[in-house]
């Protein structure tokens, strides 16, 4: 029987019992590792998303808003006194008894229209007299003239001595100041003597009579006073009407003459009263740091009525308007407005504006802005620069 060669290798064989064994543990790694990533993965992703949920709150969430240019028009509302262009208490300047009155209370008159005539018996009478002097005067003038005239002539032919002719001639000089005195007199007393005859001094209308026919009314009376003593008539002129406003120090610059504005009213709503500024005082009120504007209104239709109250709208002009933003996107700090702004790369920076005219909801930026600028709209309080920051949506 041949052995088989040491040299000569041995071939194996494997049997179905061998590969169970094998099988089995592959099968159970297989297994763990399948429940193994099977809880590790999600795992993994769950922290993963943490740490992107963690650095998404670490930044702040925030709007931003865009600088908008500020209207070159701004409109300044306030309140004023409707007065008449033109207002005259009409007194006597001669003392009498009202003969006859022409006019009423709401009567329309024209420069030079009569109103009333005051009877003056006692004055009629001192003006003839003075007249009567007077002829007296031109009569002792003229005599004194011709006497002075004559001794002149004599004087040349040495009839007469100087002393004579120079008497004459200071005799008539005497006569004609007595007769340029009755002449003044005459001229006052007729002066006196017109003014019975009450006339209007301007186009207008009559909103007061107080006197009657037959009524006693002196010379003067005592103006300015609430009751106004002694008045007679009372006159405004309302075709064109003033309205007096006291503008704010911060607004003053912006009236001038020509400045463009309207007047509204609570009995015409929605009607604009087309006005104008006419001047204003050039000073500045120390007490309530407000300039003192008239505004004049065309009032032909008589539509307002002097006393009234109205609102008045004027257009401030501003040549060259800066940046505006929304009050909220402002920060009110001890070292001034502060707005917060979003840099390049995503942080806060903090920047120190001026602020110019007031809008109400929106205000003018002067200084400090920029057009390109993302300005971080409601930032509160604790913001400071460098932050981290995720704009989640412009606000308008």
């Amino acid at each position: 029987m041949n052995q088989p060669d040491n040299d000569q290798p041995v071939a194996t064989t494997t049997t179905p019992s061998s590969k169970r064994r094998y099988l089995g543990p592959l099968a159970l790694a297989a297994v763990a590792a399948a429940l193994l990533s099977m809880g590790i993965v999600p795992r993994l992703h769950a922290g993963s998303a943490l740490t992107q949920q963690v650095a998404a709150q670490r930044a702040l969430t925030v709007s931003v808003v865009k600088p908008t240019s500020a209207p070159a028009v701004q409109e300044l509302l306030l309140p004023g006194s409707v007065t008449p262009f033109a207002d005259a208490s009409i007194y006597a300047r001669t003392s009498g008894y009202l003969q006859h009155w022409y006019t009423d209370i709401g009567t329309k008159v024209k420069a030079g229209q009569m109103l009333a005539v005051i009877q003056t018996p006692e004055l009629d009478a001192e003006l003839a007299q003075a007249r009567a002097d007077e002829a007296t005067a031109i009569a002792n003038y003229n005599y004194a003239a011709g006497t002075s005239q004559r001794w002149q002539d004599m004087l040349k032919t040495q009839s007469v001595s100087q002393q004579d002719a120079d008497t004459k001639q200071s005799d008539m000089q005497a006569k004609r100041a007595m007769l340029q005195s009755a002449q003044a007199n005459v001229k006052r007393l007729a002066e006196l003597v017109s003014y019975e005859k009450l006339t209007a001094p301007f186009d207008g209308v009559v909103t007061a009579r107080n006197v009657d026919v037959g009524a006693l009314v002196t010379a003067g009376g005592t103006p300015g006073l609430t009751a106004n003593p002694g008045e007679l008539f009372h006159v405004s002129q309302i075709d064109r009407l003033r309205v007096f406003v006291d503008v704010p120090q911060t607004d003053a610059s912006h009236m001038n003459a020509g400045t463009v504005a309207y007047l509204s009213v609570q009995q015409f709503p929605g009607r604009k009263f087309e006005a104008v500024v006419a001047r204003n005082s050039g000073a500045i009120d120390p007490v309530s740091r407000t300039l003192r504007v008239e505004v004049d209104v065309d009032n032909h239709d008589g539509a307002l009525l002097p006393g009234a109250y109205v609102q008045v709208h004027l257009a401030l002009q501003t040549p060259a308007p800066a940046l505006e933003l929304p009050v909220s996107a402002m920060l009110f700090r001890p070292g001034g407005v502060t707005i917060a702004v979003v840099d390049g790369s995503g942080k806060t920076a903090l920047k120190t504006v001026t602020i110019g005219r007031d809008f109400g909801t929106r205000m003018e930026v002067t200084t400090g802005l920029a057009a390109g600028d993302r300005v971080i709209d409601n930032p509160g309080d604790a913001i400071s620069a460098g932050e981290s920051v995720q704009i989640v949506a412009a606000a308008s």
